[in-house]
């Protein structure tokens, strides 16, 4: 068992299997051999939706910021897939998450800080990050979050 996978245990987190594309486009490319950008994944667990629906009207903040963490772990199971071992993370560069908003929600940070307190959780100072939190006004297929990331791995 890797140092990230035992960590992952510790935390009560058994990663899907990696998201399988619903269009035109790859869960994850690679780089400049250093750098994987992850596309954006949403809060499936077992192939269904956690919640359905937008912040500040049918999902509340705190089910936003479990999507948003569900989210994460269908990201870093696409970073698993295409990298093979999440040992292999140096660092998580970005993460940039989309938060399906009803009007006048803007609570997107703490929504999107379900995903940015996993990172930290597993990596340490390694998943500290910059990111963006955006409102949008509808999502795919009604999930409530959509989160992409950018990693850079250690050199072999």
């Amino acid at each position: 068992m890797t140092k990230t996978e035992k960590r992952l245990e510790e935390l009560g987190i058994i990663l899907p299997e990696a998201p399988r594309p619903v269009a035109a486009y790859q869960p994850s490319v690679r780089f400049a051999e250093s750098l994987v950008y992850v596309s954006g994944q949403d809060c499936k667990k077992d192939g269904k939706l956690l919640y359905k629906g937008k912040l500040g009207s049918e999902v509340t903040v705190e089910q936003g910021k479990e999507c948003a963490r569900q989210a994460m772990c269908n990201c870093l199971a696409a970073l698993k897939y295409s990298i093979g071992d999440l040992d292999q993370v140096k660092r998580i560069v970005k993460v940039l998450g989309f938060v399906a908003s009803a009007p006048g929600f803007g609570e997107q940070p703490f929504v999107i800080d379900g995903a940015s307190e996993l990172l930290i959780s597993l990596f340490g100072e390694n998943g500290k990050h910059a990111r963006a939190a955006l409102g949008t006004n509808e999502l795919p297929f009604g999930t409530p979050v959509e989160i992409e990331m950018i990693v850079e791995l250690k050199k072999e």
